[in-house]
């Protein structure tokens, strides 16, 4: 399956229709907290499945001191455990490399913590729970 980066309002709306599905109706959240003002100065990377439709994503933005922060991962329910989540990580590790930048941090959720330890980000503060539900954590990792 080929790692796809979004180029258009149609494809931003599909990946954001999967954060919403997988990232926050379990949760009763709206679909507006999927989303933010940085969609479109951000990477979007995706995968879709033969039938067309998106079955991972994740983001890659650049913040401040060349720091790029992964966010909004998601794999549908269905499709987990196959990789496609690292696919996606590993793309938008290359991208932040194009990018020149030093490190990337992310939050990961609590129950994600193993998975991003295995691709080599480490655990650099406990952080914040959300919703008062989901313990999150700050992760980084230095690229070279």
């Amino acid at each position: 399956m080929e790692i796809k980066q979004a180029n258009g309002n149609i494809e931003v709306e599909k990946i954001i229709d999967l954060r919403d599905k997988i990232l926050r109706r379990p949760w009763g959240q709206p679909k507006e907290t999927a989303t933010d003002t940085l969609e479109h100065s951000s990477i979007n990377a995706y995968i879709k499945d033969d039938a067309g439709n998106i079955i991972a994503c994740g983001r890659l933005q650049e913040n401040e001191n060349k720091i790029g922060q992964i966010r909004f991962m998601a794999v549908d329910g269905n499709q987990q455990g196959k990789g496609l989540g690292k696919k996606i990580v590993e793309f938008l590790e290359i991208k932040a490399k194009e990018l020149h930048l030093n490190k990337i941090e992310l939050q990961a959720r609590e129950n994600a913590v193993k998975f991003y330890e295995s691709m080599g980000y480490t655990i650099k503060e406990k952080s914040f729970l959300l919703w008062g539900q989901i313990q999150h954590y700050l992760m980084e990792k230095t690229i070279t």
